[in-house]
């Protein structure tokens, strides 16, 4: 087999996130992550979240103009990362999103799932 350099990068640049509420999404992740919310600096059709790192998060609510239909995932799409598992389980239940799973703990990483407004599977995990 010819193994030959790929000119495509071993890291993962931005993750998209079917919506089909741009407005009521792009609140819902900034509040998720304790971000300033301005709904003025939401346009159609994406909105490109202000992530700390170089992996980019964009929710993305399709064709302008349209509704998109958004057929949710029933598995993790992603995961934060938290140090603080526990924490991060009474935030969540604080503004009160849909919490999938209870918190499930290994010696090495402990995580929990809650769905987005669109029924996407979101991970919060430790390690």
């Amino acid at each position: 087999m010819k193994t030959t350099k790929s000119p495509i990068h071993n890291s993962v640049n931005t993750m998209f996130v079917p919506v089909s509420d741009l407005q009521t999404s792009a609140k819902w992740y900034s509040d998720l992550l304790g971000q300033e919310f301005n709904p003025s600096e939401v346009e159609e059709p994406v909105y490109n979240m202000k992530i700390d790192h170089y992996t980019g998060v964009l929710l993305d609510s399709g064709p302008p103009n349209e509704k998109q239909k958004v057929t949710p995932s029933a598995h993790p799409l992603f995961n934060f990362h938290t140090d603080d598992i526990d924490a991060s389980y009474q935030y969540i239940k604080e503004l009160e999103y849909s919490i999938t799973s209870n918190i499930t703990r290994f010696e090495d990483l402990s995580f929990f799932t809650i769905k987005d407004p669109d029924g996407n599977i979101i991970m919060i995990c430790t390690g």
